[in-house]
């Protein structure tokens, strides 16, 4: 027998409640934009509302649910490529007061668009990794379960994601350093540079590249 859609419609909401808040973060940052975001995480709850019959375990909704974020990401992804090479404009804004003179929110916002060029740079599988388990703070083996993967897939993704983001920032060092020593006579110092990459690292939960990079565990 079909289910009423209002009574799957209020099931799904039910569901969804307690891990609203942190789906709709984890989609916001998969996403180009807060906007996008958004986007991707309404089209994911209506995917998951016209295949919530499929679900038949409900203690396994969060994985469940994730898995057809990350179906959807990856769709938008693939119809939309040319759009990776677009600047964010509102990447992950904070919702905090601003400064007295607006400065505080304008860094926070600095900080957070150059956080998102970096996961720009990665393959969906492997930004899917670095958010869900750097930011989003899920286990290898939750995240497995979402992407539909092997824990040393996930594994692989992770320090593959790890090494392309530190050579991302490396480059922007590189970039930064050139740029301050044409605009000022005495130059500018490297850990003046470091500084801003560990700040912007930090952005994103995982260590800067000057660091030892030792890899996080489960457990």
């Amino acid at each position: 027998m079909t289910e009423n859609p209002e009574v799957r419609w209020q099931r799904l909401m039910v569901l969804l409640e307690p891990m609203h808040e942190r789906a709709l973060a984890s989609a916001r940052r998969l996403g180009r934009s807060t906007a996008e975001g958004d986007d991707l995480y309404q089209e994911t709850v209506l995917r998951a509302f016209e295949k919530l019959h499929t679900l038949r375990d409900e203690s396994r909704f969060g994985a469940w649910f994730y898995a057809t974020l990350l179906s959807r990401h990856r769709t938008r992804y693939r119809r939309s490529f040319w759009r990776r090479f677009l600047p964010w404009e509102d990447a992950f804004p904070g919702d905090g007061p601003p400064g007295e003179d607006g400065q505080e929110r304008e860094g926070r916002s600095l900080e957070a668009g150059r956080a998102a060029r970096a996961l720009a740079t990665l393959v969906p599988e492997q930004r899917e990794a670095i958010v869900l388990f750097e930011i989003d703070g899920y286990s290898i083996m939750e995240i497995a379960a979402m992407q539909g993967a092997s824990v040393p897939a996930v594994k692989s993704r992770l320090k593959r994601g790890r090494e392309a983001l530190r050579r991302h920032y490396q480059r922007e060092i590189r970039v930064r350093d050139r740029a301050a020593t044409e605009a000022t006579a005495g130059g500018t110092s490297l850990s003046a540079a470091r500084a801003v990459e560990h700040e912007v690292a930090g952005r994103i939960g995982f260590a800067a590249p000057s660091t030892s990079g030792k890899e996080r565990t489960d457990g």
